[in-house]
């Protein structure tokens, strides 16, 4: 974790800009300071609530799932990571959730794509 001292880091209004490297990525993460202390980034990047509509007609048992997307660098490492989390309607805080490094979240990006083509479907971005 970048420290207030760190040259990398500039404190404006209360936000630190801390700079997190790896040979394929630079991510700028804004990240709280209250007092001394450096608080870790998190943020939404997509959610989608589950509808009736998305059930499979015919299929009542499928589970009705709404999943989320978000980054966070809440970790001892402070590498920041996907996270994706998957819940059950009427069950809020007792879904399954994924923090994805780099390397995964492209894996997974990967299968959907695949996925959509061998449907026929186009894959999008």
């Amino acid at each position: 974790r970048a420290s207030m001292s760190s040259p990398e880091a500039g404190v404006t209004n209360g936000y630190m800009m801390v700079r997190a490297c790896s040979t394929q990525s630079r991510v700028v993460l804004r990240q709280r300071v209250w007092g001394d202390m450096l608080h870790s980034m998190r943020r939404s990047i997509d959610d989608y609530p589950f509808s009736e509509a998305d059930r499979p007609v015919g299929d009542e048992d499928a589970a009705r799932l709404s999943w989320a997307i978000a980054i966070s660098d809440d970790y001892d490492d402070a590498e920041p990571r996907v996270v994706l989390t998957l819940e059950e309607v009427g069950l809020p805080g007792e879904g399954l959730v994924a923090h994805l490094p780099p390397h995964l979240a492209r894996r997974l990006r990967g299968a959907i794509h695949d996925a959509l083509r061998e449907i026929g479907e186009d894959p999008g971005r």
